[in-house]
């Protein structure tokens, strides 16, 4: 029997020669579905794969009568009601490895232009000024970067940063401190990383536990003049707590990939701030991530529907 996979999102094509390579997979590519279409097409697929616009909630799930499988072009699985999927039977997978260098060269990116105001810079030049002395940035050589969430992004972030001449502290408490020290980082506690560093990323995903990880309280424990970095998730940090940080100049400076709200009201309070650079939730956003995502998570579910392998089942333990 031919098996149906929705894809949505404009995943790249590459995934649909993946999926029909099966040869008893049928493949129907669509944009960004509201919640109503999603619901109203939704009982036709045996599996769907998304980027993060598509959300795939609990209404989706109770519609999709055939649905067996659901992926993730990516790593983050916030836009999927994991919880309604288990209870249903249904197997959330994700490509948790595909995006990792994409993620990790754009924090660097964002650090390195922070650091030296290119996007202030850039926007003089292009206006005709030449004015060297308005753009007076500072190293990152020597600095301590605190790297929140050690896991692929944040090692990745910790060698780079490490050939940066940057000394590397770590939170991360499901983390070896050995596996932490191969990737140039020494592992401390969440007070010393928040007291000690000069920069400070994080890199975990957005869950209970990690909402408004660093608000009013954090911030204020931090040194005066820190900097601090989003290319994870939306609402670790809070923007209001960065906001108001920047306004008293407790915070050097921020770089934000990502938001609460996305995309960001045009009213948001960061945007007012010269010492602030955003991008458009781009951390995975590269050619060549955006084709290993695709390929990666619909490999998956082709397996998965041909009755193979499991792989990168975020609901299922490993020979579950």
């Amino acid at each position: 029997m031919v098996k149906r996979v929705l894809l949505t999102d404009k995943i790249s094509p590459e995934a649909e020669k993946v999926l029909e390579a099966f040869g008893d997979i049928e493949t129907m590519s669509i944009g960004t579905p509201s919640n109503s279409e999603l619901i109203e097409m939704i009982p036709e697929f045996e599996a769907i794969i998304v980027r993060s616009p598509t959300r795939v909630t609990a209404p989706v799930i109770e519609c999709a009568d055939r649905l067996k499988f659901i992926g993730r072009a990516g790593v983050g699985v916030d836009n999927i009601d994991v919880e309604a999927a288990t209870k249903r039977g249904i197997v959330v997978m994700n490509s948790p490895r595909s995006n990792t260098i994409s993620t990790a060269e754009h924090t660097l990116a964002m650090m390195l232009a922070l650091a030296r105001e290119i996007p202030r810079a850039h926007a003089s030049v292009v206006a005709g000024e030449w004015k060297r002395d308005s753009f007076k940035g500072v190293e990152l050589a020597g600095k301590v970067l605190g790297i929140i969430g050690l896991g692929r992004v944040g090692r990745e972030v910790a060698t780079r940063a490490v050939a940066f001449g940057m000394n590397v502290i770590a939170f991360d408490p499901i983390v070896n401190p050995a596996d932490a020290w191969v990737a140039g980082a020494r592992m401390v506690s969440f007070l010393e990383l928040i007291a000690y560093s000069d920069w400070i990323t994080v890199h975990t995903p957005l869950e209970a536990a990690t909402k408004s990880l660093i608000g009013p309280t954090e911030i204020a424990a931090m040194k005066t003049g820190v900097f601090l970095l989003n290319v994870a998730r939306g609402g670790i940090i809070e923007e209001d707590a960065l906001a108001d940080a920047l306004d008293g100049g407790k915070v050097s400076g921020v770089a934000l990939d990502v938001f609460e709200k996305e995309p960001p009201g045009p009213g948001n309070r960061l945007f007012k701030h010269p010492r602030a650079v955003f991008s458009p939730h781009l951390g995975g956003q590269t050619v060549d991530a955006q084709r290993r995502v695709a390929t990666d998570v619909a490999e998956s579910i082709g397996m998965a529907l041909s009755g193979g392998e499991i792989r990168d089942a975020v609901n299922v333990k490993p020979g579950g």
